[in-house]
């Protein structure tokens, strides 16, 4: 009888423990209307502002994009080179790296599939100018304006290895 007795008691403190929880609780709301609106407005400013910096510079996400190709074909190059014990010369050109090359020196350990699955174009879609004399290649985009030299995104961009 004192066990149940005990049980009794023991669920009875914590009806009255939730209870006050549940009172406790009941102080703390969680976000208001108000303060939704005003994360939802200063989300929306942030937003705004990266759009405008971003969207407001495509010549310069051109760059960026032509720089980080540059940094893709010259692993593709290396791959290759680890394979052929020698870089695709200027005549062979870029194309060597997306389907076997026939020009000397006629490649040994070519990869099948190849090392690029398409020609590579920089971020103002125009071709990369390649020279290699086999130990040592120059991967260069001549930037926006097409034309060697230049300033900001007019200058040439460069991959050497």
């Amino acid at each position: 009888m004192r066990i149940v007795l005990k049980q009794f008691s023991d669920i009875a403190l914590l009806r009255q423990n939730s209870k006050r929880r549940t009172i406790l609780n009941k102080g703390e709301a969680g976000f208001t209307l108000l303060e939704m609106m005003i994360v939802l407005v200063i989300i929306a400013v942030i937003a705004g502002l990266v759009t405008v910096n971003v969207m407001g510079r495509p010549d310069e996400a051109k760059a960026t994009t032509t720089k980080s190709n540059i940094s893709s074909i010259t692993g593709a190059l290396k791959m290759y080179r680890l394979d052929n014990g020698a870089y695709p010369t200027s005549e062979q050109g870029l194309k060597a790296l997306i389907e076997k090359p026939t020009a000397p020196p006629v490649p040994g350990g070519w990869a099948q599939g190849g090392y690029l699955s398409a020609p590579a174009l920089d971020g103002w879609q125009k071709p990369y100018a390649y020279q290699s004399d086999g130990m040592t290649f120059t991967i260069r985009s001549l930037g926006r304006d097409g034309k060697p030299g230049g300033e900001g995104v007019d200058a040439d961009i460069d991959g050497k290895g």
